[in-house]
């Protein structure tokens, strides 16, 4: 993971105590799940005492005295059942709290990294982690453990009645013992490797189909099923592989714990036919011993299954933990400077040289500086690479520059809040970014206070109100994911309303009408043009029509200003911009101009 300070290694099942952290948020469940737990433990070791006292006590006596023992075994038998049910409940609704708790605060700790992180890290890989590490998660918590601890009491508890009943035959016992937990601790760890390596080989397959199905147009145009059939089926390969020698490493560890186990009980029970032969010990308290025994072996030979349900979730929390480990570049100092009242709107790069943490040998800008007053409408234009979307990633403070600094009213932004900073500023993509949900729930990103009123008027502005009021539902209509129910130029002009409707200071324009009809474009650039009065504009723009309208033309080139000026002077100079303005005369796509 990018951007981040390194988790340290988790060993064993350490990383859990996330899990116990979680959990320790409800008290009222976590004593609710432990009295259960003990309960049943309880009612399931006083089975054998039952047995016992039937066997001593009432075949010794009259038939009423073996009612009254057999009764006495049918009230553990009540007990266990209604303590078991409890412990189910608290068990599984304490699994479903924890796990909607760790995805909220993953999820709002996601929400405050910069998009820096989201470049390095691709974002199907993380949403695995918050789905299906989560679901390994939910299913430890609200049944792998609940199973860890009813077998834990009940082997410690059968242990030490086994103690009470035969010292002797028990102390054979506590020699096995060690024989057990030795295999455990060498294949654990094994396993616990394997454990997370199969869940990134599972987060590899799932982010490749979400990539191609998100791509399956291209895909299919290019003739390509058969490429990215065998891709993901090597991807399910490399998985299987891995899945197969987790599998491996379990059985190992489970057959020879089990042999270890039941090779432990039939001597134990060897031996102690032995001594009922002698008459050491009676027939009630062998009886009791070896259903004992068995509880015991069954409470062990259950917790090496268990324990390798906890490696696999300890590998589940580390990933989780390792997204809440990440820390972001971008944050707000302790005393942040205030951006002063009322806002001005002026833009300042000074000496600005950036490179990407991804690129790090290549800078985008270069000892940049350029200064936009409060009000004016900028263009920027240059070749694909030339940094000037870069500007718009600086000045949202989504990096902070290496060298130099940006400033928004004369506040640098590195000692701003950037949400304050965020605040004044409203944001057009070249490629829309629609949510899916209603395309009220969408313009109300702009301003969530905002009125109907204000939502027509900034969707009348950008041209979107007709379309609008023809959906179905109207403003309440569900646009499909990514707004895929709409044409590429009603999302365009969506996301326009949605800047005008924010009403910022600043405004960031990625070739706003890119995506519009020329009627479309017309209607919505007269808007914009309305919009930009008063406002300081930033316009990334290949169309001349969008350029001649700014105020000055800023032409860049390998992360520099190379020209400045309007469009007549500039294309009097003969050089980047004439030739830039040239393709567009000779309608040569604007696509081969780049888009910065």
């Amino acid at each position: 993971m990018g951007d981040r300070n390194e988790a340290p290694k988790a060993k064993g099942i350490s990383p859990l105590r996330l899990l116990a952290t979680t959990a320790a948020r409800y008290p009222g469940l976590v004593v609710g799940t432990l009295v259960a737990l003990t309960a049943s433990s309880a009612a399931t070791l006083a089975i054998p005492s039952g047995f016992k006292l039937i066997i001593d006590r009432g075949f010794a006596g009259s038939g009423g005295d073996i009612s009254r023992w057999f009764q006495y075994l049918l009230l553990i038998v009540i007990v266990l059942g209604v303590s078991t049910g409890f412990r189910f409940f608290f068990v599984s609704w304490l699994g479903e709290r924890v796990v909607a708790d760790l995805r909220n605060r993953v999820n709002a700790h996601l929400l405050t990294l910069p998009p820096a992180f989201f470049d390095e890290n691709s974002p199907a890989e993380i949403a695995s982690r918050m789905t299906s590490d989560t679901a390994i998660i939910e299913q430890v918590v609200s049944s792998t453990v609940s199973i860890a601890l009813r077998n834990l009491l009940t082997a410690i508890g059968g242990v030490g009645f086994m103690f009470y009943l035969a010292p002797a035959l028990s102390a054979y016992l506590v020699l096995a013992i060690p024989l057990i937990v030795l295999p455990i601790a060498m294949f654990g760890r094994r396993v616990r490797t394997l454990s997370r390596s199969s869940q990134d080989r599972l987060a590899d397959v799932g982010a490749m189909t979400n990539e191609v199905l998100g791509a399956m147009q291209v895909v299919q145009a290019f003739n390509q099923e058969a490429r990215e059939h065998t891709r993901f089926r090597e991807a399910v390969r490399r998985g299987l592989e891995t899945a197969r020698d987790r599998i491996r490493t379990r059985a190992w560890l489970t057959g020879v714990v089990i042999l270890l186990v039941f090779g432990a009980i039939v001597l134990l029970l060897w031996k102690g036919a032995i001594e009922v032969a002698q008459g050491n010990i009676t027939g009630g308290t062998i009886a009791a011993f070896v259903i004992t025994v068995g509880l015991v072996s069954g409470a062990f030979g259950s917790l090496t299954e268990v324990y390798g349900n906890l490696l696999r979730a300890a590998g589940a929390s580390q990933r989780l933990q390792e997204l809440l480990a990440t820390r972001s570049a971008i944050t707000a100092p302790e005393k942040p400077q205030a951006l002063p009242l009322p806002p001005r709107g002026s833009i300042a790069f000074q000496q600005v040289t950036f490179r990407y943490p991804a690129r790090p040998d290549k800078p985008a800008l270069t000892d940049f500086t350029l200064a936009v007053e409060p009000g004016e409408t900028v263009a920027i234009v240059g070749p694909s690479g030339a940094g000037k979307s870069t500007l718009f990633q600086l000045v949202a403070r989504f990096y902070d520059p290496q060298v130099g600094s940006v400033r928004i009213d004369g506040v640098d932004l590195t000692r701003a809040d950037p949400a304050e900073v965020r605040q004044r500023i409203a944001f057009v993509p070249q490629e829309s970014v629609l949510f899916a949900a209603s395309a009220r729930y969408n313009l109300l990103y702009g301003r969530p206070d905002a009125s109907d009123d204000d939502v027509w008027a900034a969707a009348r502005a950008a041209n979107a109100e007709e379309f609008l009021r023809d959906l179905p539902d109207g403003l309440d209509t569900f646009i499909g994911e990514s707004g895929a129910r709409l044409s590429g130029g009603q999302r365009q002009r969506l996301a326009i309303a949605r800047a005008l409707l924010r009403d910022a200071p600043i405004l960031l324009l990625d070739e706003a009408t890119s995506a519009l009809d020329a009627e479309s474009e017309r209607l919505v650039q007269s808007a914009l043009d309305h919009l930009m009065e008063g406002r300081t504009t930033l316009v990334i723009a290949h169309r001349l029509a969008t350029v001649r309208a700014a105020d000055r033309i800023v032409v860049m080139d390998a992360g520099r200003i190379v020209e400045q000026g309007d469009h007549e002077t500039l294309s009097a100079q003969g050089g980047l911009y004439a030739r830039l303005a040239r393709l567009q005369f000779q309608d040569v796509p604007p696509e081969l101009v780049g888009n910065g």
